[in-house]
């Protein structure tokens, strides 16, 4: 059975995802722009999650109960890579469905 973190974070990404290709149009998920800034984002996101999390002295501490178990790397849930493609998704979906008509490329 999966923990009550893990389905809240795989439900996060598919409803971007939905957000992203059906309600917005946005089409971000499939272009390579968004694909460098996930990267960006997720290696930024290691050495701070990695601090929070680690389990010699964690800040944030994560019921076993709620999560996969996985930690990957250093000591970080895979879920919370989850939840930050999420937010980076739908911030790049906003972002692209905000702007003016005439600055959309279809090609981003």
């Amino acid at each position: 059975m999966m923990g009550l973190y893990t389905i809240e974070a795989l439900t996060a990404v598919i409803i971007v995802v939905v957000i992203d290709l059906v309600l917005t149009k946005s089409k971000a998920v499939k272009t390579l722009n968004f694909w460098i800034a996930w990267i960006i984002v997720a290696l930024f996101q290691i050495p701070v999650d990695g601090w929070l999390t680690k389990l010699s002295s964690p800040i944030v501490i994560y019921n076993s109960h709620d999560f996969s178990g996985i930690r990957f790397p250093l000591s970080i849930p895979i879920e919370d890579f989850a939840y930050g493609f999420a937010l980076t998704l739908l911030t790049i979906t906003i972002w692209l469905r905000l702007q003016p008509a005439g600055d959309r490329h279809s090609d981003q």
